[in-house]
Parts: structure tokens; sequence; C-alpha cells
């Protein structure tokens, strides 16, 4: 895995070293992140604290491209949602506070990654309260796929213009003569990669989302300057998720769903038959919404075009291509009661039960009678060669997946008729935690194979997850000599005095230099 020095007040040359006991690169929910810092100065290092914790951090920056002076540059944001403190440092310091030259002192950690995030982290405005739940599960990492499963790294989709990232952090500070706040001597990151359990949720409500076509009607015609044949109707529902293996599940296994189209032929006349079918395109949209303000409301491509602190990123890969030609057309009479489902298949609700599944709707030019419905079962596979992360929305980031079918009819004129339907990839906890997943409590009675650690209670004390204040909201910089936040030029080391709050600011650190407090990955 790949580190990163963050070095501030550097005298002397110290040597941070953070191992971690499993060779795992993906960890998710539960899951225990267990290993130790070594610290060996080069010369005698006094301080006053050492500090080991594991982090969570998003930043984003949106490009203001606009013809008026005032509102152009870039606006950038940085979250840190997460800080959870190792307990018991202080003692394994040596009695002076000084590190001798050419000593080594090793100091064990267990982190345990949690459900979610705890309600202050998210305190700003929103529409509902669902938008509150979303904003509280631990987001995946995202925009750094070195640490994966895979020899070789892949590509996630994420553009540079967002990434969440995880990782042991561990610091040395003092506090200078005359000052009562802490400086960083010297710290050191090492980046861990975090998948998150994460369950089916209902289907997406699309209502007046432009993103989304759930139906389609399209007139056919027998030929140029002839009649017209009829209305053919295509629907589909969201199909169910794609699930994620877990993390420590062996490689190679395959990632499907399955998406049901439904067509309805509503003839001109009487003797008219359906249409012959060609082939079914499955095209899978990844889009990665990204904001420098905190969310109120689920995001949306329309949303994004109209407010300079919104931005998105999609792109489009081919799972899946059908020949559709030898598809069987089923007659129903006007007469005849379609209440119940001629093929017996359930329908995905909002409220998660099943239903019956019907033929569609009658298109808008059907004046009674005959008519003839089909349908088509479409399997779909994930590629091996992408990194796919699960969907999820947090206060700046989110990430969704649109299903993109694309029929074509052997009718005049040719065409296709396009749907896209929303699409979830869930994600399955760790193997060892069985269903029901265990709680974090019961985690203690798991034993810890480390000589360093006195007790194992000591290592499961309840941490503390910093939230941010609602003074860290609202605000950007623009580039062209705006004034700074305030937030952002207090100590980034908050919880040294007393408050126990992360940063989170519309500033990114190092925008005006780096500060050494906020781990940076």
């Amino acid at each position: 895995m790949a580190t990163k020095l963050l070095t501030g007040l550097v005298s002397p040359k110290t040597d941070i070293r953070i191992s971690l006991d499993s060779k795992r690169k993906v960890y998710s929910t539960l899951d225990r992140i267990q290993g130790s810092v070594t610290f060996t100065p080069s010369a005698d290092l006094p301080f006053d604290d050492i500090d080991i914790e594991f982090v969570g951090t998003s930043r984003t920056y949106v490009e203001r491209l606009s013809t008026a002076a005032a509102i152009s540059g870039r606006s950038q944001a940085f979250h840190q949602f997460l800080r959870l403190s190792q307990p018991g440092v202080a003692e394994h310091y040596p009695g002076d506070r000084i590190l001798k030259a050419g000593q080594s002192y090793k100091i064990s950690f267990v982190f345990a990654v949690p459900r979610q995030l705890l309600p202050r982290v998210c305190t700003h405005t929103i529409l509902n309260d669902a938008i509150r739940e979303a904003h509280l599960q631990l987001p995946p990492s995202l925009g750094d796929c070195e640490a994966s499963n895979k020899s070789e790294q892949l590509d996630d989709f994420a553009p540079d213009m967002a990434s969440i990232r995880y990782g042991v952090y561990a610091k040395i500070s003092t506090v200078k003569p005359g000052q009562s706040q802490r400086t960083t001597i010297v710290a050191k990151a090492r980046k861990v990669r975090i998948i998150p359990a994460v369950d089916e949720l209902p289907p997406v409500n699309v209502e007046g989302n432009s993103d989304i076509t759930m139906r389609k009607e399209k007139k056919l015609r027998k030929g140029l300057l002839k009649g017209k044949l009829g209305t053919l109707v295509m629907e589909a529902a969201q199909p169910a998720s794609f699930k994620l293996p877990a993390p420590d599940a062996e490689s190679g296994d395959r990632i499907t769903t399955m998406a049901t189209v439904l067509l309805r032929f509503d003839p001109q006349e009487s003797n008219a038959q359906p249409p012959k079918l060609n082939n079914l395109t499955s095209k899978l949209k990844v889009t990665t919404f990204f904001s420098t303000a905190a969310r109120r409301d689920f995001p949306n491509r329309t949303d994004c075009l109209n407010e300079l602190s919104n931005g998105f990123h999609s792109e489009t890969l081919e799972v899946s291509s059908r020949c559709m030609a030898n598809v069987e057309w089923t007659k129903m009479d006007a007469e005849r009661d379609v209440s119940p489902d001629p093929w017996a298949l359930p329908r995905r609700t909002s409220s998660a039960v099943s239903a019956p599944l019907l033929p569609p709707d009658a298109s808008s030019s059907y004046t009674g009678g005959a008519f003839y419905i089909a349908r088509l079962l479409v399997p779909i596979e994930l590629p091996s060669n992408k990194c796919f992360v699960p969907t999820f929305h947090s206060c700046l980031v989110s990430r969704v997946y649109t299903l993109g079918l694309s029929l074509s009819t052997n009718t005049a004129f040719g065409g296709n008729m396009d749907l896209r339907v929303p699409v979830q990839i869930s994600a399955l906890p760790s193997l060892r935690n069985d269903s029901p997943r265990p709680s974090i409590t019961s985690l203690n009675s798991v034993e810890i194979d480390d000589e360093s650690a006195d007790g194992v209670d000591e290592f499961f004390e309840p941490r503390t997850i910093y939230a941010p204040e609602d003074e860290y909201l609202g605000s950007s910089r623009l580039q062209g000599g705006a004034v700074e936040p305030q937030a952002s030029r207090r100590d980034s080391v908050m919880h040294d005095q007393g408050n126990g709050l992360p940063e989170y600011s519309l500033l990114a650190p190092g925008s005006r230099g780096r500060r050494p407090g906020v781990p940076v990955f």
C-alpha cells in the first residue's frame, strides 16, 4: 500500500512505520483493522503527545466557468467525516516524554469499521429524513483502486474532482513555549480501502427524474407512404441489485443480475401482426455526483447544470447485446381479464412487497380489440476489468448506476426504443460476519494476538467519532483573492482544544499551504 509522509516541523528526522497485521487490501463493515505503529527517531525527540487515528475524508472541487469574473474559478470542499482515536496510547510514553535516538517504540492499534456515522456528522439542512439516513451511511473508498484485491490497479470511474479516502494516521506533536495549541512534528498516513456492507434498498422513486425512462411508446409504420402498423410499448422495472462479493471471498465470482423488459403491441388493424425484433443492447451508465456544498437532496443531472457548486461525471460501458428475433408474442383478447399475471413474475415495488407483474398499460393510440405482449429476460454481468463500488449518497459525493436498454425492430424506418432504468450495486459483508451481523460489542470477545496488548477491553473502548460544526457549512473559496473562510484558518487538530470535532471546510486543506495536522491521503 502506498503511504504518504506529511511533515510539519521535522527536527530531528523520525521514521514512522505503520504495519497492518492482515494481508487483506479491502475491509468491510465491522472488520478489524489491526496493526502497529513504530516510531524510530534519528536523534532524541521531546514530544507532548502521540496520536493514532483511523480517519475518513472526502475531497471535491468544481471548476466554475462563468462570464462573470466574480464567480469564476475553482471551489473546493474537504470533509473529515470520521475520526476514530486509539485509546491508551499515553501508556506507552517514556517517562520523560523523549524518544531516544535510534530506539524503536512500537504501539499497537485496533479499529473496527463502524456500521454508520454519528448523526452529528450530517447537520446541514435536508429535505427529508431519507437523505439524512443516506448521508450517515459509511461511504466506500473512491478514486483510489491501487489497494484492491486485484493484482493490477483497476478503474473505479471516479473523476479527479471527487475522492473518498480512509487510512490509519499517526503523528507526534508538541506544544511550543508560550502557545496553547499543539504543533505537529511529524506525521504519516497509510491508506486503507473500505467497501462497507450495503443492503439492497427499495426501488428508487423515479417520479420527476428526467434521468430515468421506465416506459416508452413508438408508432410503427408499414413502410414509406403506407399506413400505420400499430404502437409498440416498451416497459421495464428496476432489477435486483448487483451484489459485490465479500472482500475476503475468493476472486472470480461473477456479479450478475436479471432485467425484465415487457413489450406490448397495439395493432392499428385487427389483422396486423406484431413487429419482428432485432437486438437488445444493454449499457451500464456510471455517474458520480460531487458538490462543494452539502447536498439537501439526492442529486440529479438537472440540478448539477443549474447550480455552480455541483458537478457530475458519467461513463458508459456496454455490458450485453442479444438477438431477440425468436421472441414469441402472446395474443391477448380485449375482453380478457389480465389482472392475473400471465407470466407470474414478481414486480419490485417501493414497498418491497411482491405484486403481480402485469402487461404494460395500453398505448395512447389504443382503441380496443386484441393486442400482443412479450417478455424479454436480459441477464447482465458486470465486467471484471473494472472496479465497482456500492451505490451511495454522502454529503458531498454520490455514486449511482443506470441501466440503458435499447431495442431495435425490423420495421420501416427502423430506429431504437431506449429505456433508462435505475439499478443498484450492493455489497456483502465479510464472510466471518455471519447473518445476523455481529454487533460491535460482540467483537470484544475476539482474542487479540498481540503481546503488546495489556488487555482486550482497552482496544474496544468507545472511540470518539467527531462531527462537523455549523460554522463550517455554506462557504467556499474562489480563485482570485477571495477571503479564506474563517473555519479553515483554525488549528486543524481541533480535538486538542476539547471540542472533539473534525474539519468540515469548503476550502480544501493545501489550497493555501498544506497544514500538517490534517491527514490527507
